[in-house]
C-alpha cells in the first residue's frame, strides 16, 4: 500500500470506482444478451424466410441469379449443406445459447448454428426449405450479425465517466490530505520549538474544529513557553545581584584561606544560572543565516584552549548553510565542557560533510556511558552519577543540545569512542 493519505484514498475511492463500473457492465451484458440473441435470431429467421420465398416465387432458371443477387447486395451466401462438413462450434457462452435457443424456436428442431465451415469463418444458419424436406443449406451471414461488441459510443462514454470518476476521487482524497499534511507541518514546527502559521479554520466541520483545536493548542503551548522562560530569566536576573554582592563581600571581608573556596562556589552558582538561561533562550528570536561552520568551530576550539582545556581539531572544509550560530556554539561548548568535566585525556572536536549533513563530533576518552542510559541524559536536569562522579552542573547541558539539534531538524547522537570513552555527534542537515 502506499504510504501517504492521499495515495490511500485516492487508491482506494479509485478501485471502487473501476469494480463498480465492471459490476456495471457484466450486468449490462447479462440483461443485454436476451433481447440481443432474440433480435438476432429475428434477423436469421427473416433472412431465411425471405430465400424460402425468393426462392419458391422464381423460377428454376433464376435462382442462380437470385443467389449472385443476395450475396452481392446482402452480403448474404447459401450453400448446400454436405455431410461431411467440418464445423466450429459457436463460443459456449450465454448469448449464443440463448441464440441457439431462439432460432430453433423460429426455425424448427434441425436448425444448427456455426462459427465456421470447412474453415470458412461467419454467421453460419442451417435450415431447410421444407419441414418434410430432407436436404439442408447453409445460410451465411456476416460474423459481425452475431457479434456482441459494444458500440464505440458507449465505450467512449464508460471512459469518460471513469476519468470522470477518477479526477473526482482525487479532488475528494487531496481536500482530505491536504489539512492534515499542514496539520502534520504544523506539529513538526512546534516540536522543534517554533511557532506555527496558524491553520485555516475552513472546510468540513470536523477538519474545522480540529484545525481550530490544534491552533488554541499552539497558541497555549507557545504562552507556556514564554512564561517559563520569563520566569527562568526573572530568577537568574534576580539572582545574579546576591551573587554579585557576596562575590564583592568575599573580596573585601572574607580571610584568604575561605576567600577561594567562597568564589568557587559562587562561580558554580553563576555557571548553573548560565544555563538556565541557556535552557529557557534556546532559539532567543536568532534566524538562520548562510554561516561558514568551520570557521565558528575554529572559533571555539581557540577560546576552549585559551581557557586551558586539553582540545585536538580535526575540522575538515565545510559548505555554506543555514542555521542559527549562536545556538550551534553554545550547544558545541556545552559539548566540550561535559568532555572536560566528566570524560579523560585529550578531547577531539571534528567535522565534516556526510550524504548532505554536517557531523560535529566531541570525543573523550572517558568512562563512557551505558546504552541503557543514553535516552534518559538527554532530559533536562539528568545526570549520571555513577559513571561521571564530578557532576556539579544542572544536568541541562545535553538537554540544550537536544533542543537546538530539532531546532535545525539535526540529531544528538551519544555512541562509544573507538579509542574508549564516549563520541558526541550533532548532526546537522546542510541548508542553501
Amino acid at each position: 500500500m502506499p504510504r501517504t493519505l492521499l495515495a490511500r484514498t485516492f487508491l482506494l475511492l479509485a478501485l471502487l470506482v473501476l469494480l463498480t463500473t465492471a459490476a456495471w457492465l457484466s450486468l449490462f451484458r447479462y440483461i443485454d444478451a436476451e433481447p440481443r440473441a432474440r433480435e438476432t435470431a429475428q434477423l436469421a429467421a427473416s433472412a431465411v424466410n425471405l430465400i424460402r420465398a425468393s426462392l419458391f416465387a422464381a423460377a428454376p432458371e433464376k435462382r442462380l441469379g437470385l443467389f449472385a443477387e443476395f450475396s452481392t447486395r446482402e452480403g448474404i451466401r447459401l450453400l448446400p449443406a454436405e455431410p461431411e462438413d467440418k464445423l466450429e462450434a459457436m463460443p459456449d457462452s450465454r448469448f449464443f445459447r440463448l441464440l441457439q435457443r431462439e432460432l430453433t424456436a423460429r426455425l424448427g428442431d434441425h436448425t444448427r448454428i456455426a462459427a465456421s465451415v470447412d474453415e470458412v469463418s461467419g454467421f453460419w444458419v442451417s435450415f431447410r426449405l421444407d419441414e418434410a424436406d430432407d436436404e439442408e443449406y447453409w445460410l451465411v451471414l456476416p460474423r459481425e450479425r452475431a457479434a456482441r461488441d459494444f458500440a464505440s459510443h458507449w465505450l467512449l462514454w464508460g471512459l469518460l465517466a471513469v476519468s470522470l470518476a477518477m479526477a473526482v476521487a482525487w479532488l475528494i482524497a487531496s481536500r482530505i490530505s491536504r489539512p492534515l499534511k499542514a496539520m502534520a507541518h504544523s506539529a513538526e514546527t512546534v516540536g522543534r520549538g517554533l511557532k506555527p502559521e496558524p491553520l485555516p479554520e475552513d472546510g468540513a466541520e470536523e477538519l474545522s474544529r480540529l484545525a481550530a483545536a490544534f491552533n488554541t493548542m499552539a497558541a497555549d503551548l507557545e504562552r507556556h513557553e514564554n512564561d517559563r522562560s520569563e520566569v527562568l530569566a526573572g530568577i537568574s536576573h534576580d539572582l545574579r545581584t546576591p551573587l554579585t554582592r557576596l562575590r564583592l563581600e568575599a573580596e573585601m571581608s572574607v580571610a584568604d584561606s575561605a576567600r577561594q573556596a567562597v568564589i568557587a562556589d559562587i562561580e558554580q552558582m553563576e555557571a548553573v544560572i548560565s544555563q538556565f538561561m541557556d535552557y529557557a533562550r534556546t532559539e532567543s528570536g536568532e534566524a538562520p543565516v548562510l554561516t561558514d561552520l568551520a570557521d565558528v568551530l575554529s572559533g571555539i576550539a581557540e577560546r576552549q584552549r585559551y581557557v586551558g582545556h586539553p582540545l585536538s581539531t580535526a575540522i575538515e572544509p565545510l559548505p555554506e548553510t543555514l542555521l542559527r550560530a549562536k545556538a550551534v556554539s553554545r550547544a558545541v561548548t556545552n559539548l566540550i565542557d561535559n568532555a572536560v568535566k566528566y570524560g579523560g585525556g585529550e578531547i577531539t572536536l571534528a567535522a565534516s560533510a556526510v550524504n548532505g549533513e554536517i557531523w560535529i563530533e566531541v570525543r573523550d576518552h572517558g568512562p563512557g556511558v551505558p546504552p541503557e542510559d543514553i535516552e534518559r541524559l538527554k532530559r533536562p536536569f539528568t545526570r549520571l552519577e555513577s559513571a561521571r562522579t564530578n557532576a556539579t552542573g544542572t544536568g541541562l547541558g545535553l538537554a540544550i543540545v537536544e533542543r537546538i539539534a530539532r531546532l535545525h531538524d539535526g540529531r544528538l547522537e551519544l555512541l562509544p569512542n573507538a579509542g574508549g570513552g564516549l563520541l558526541v555527534r550533532l548532526t546537522l542537515p546542510i541548508r542553501h
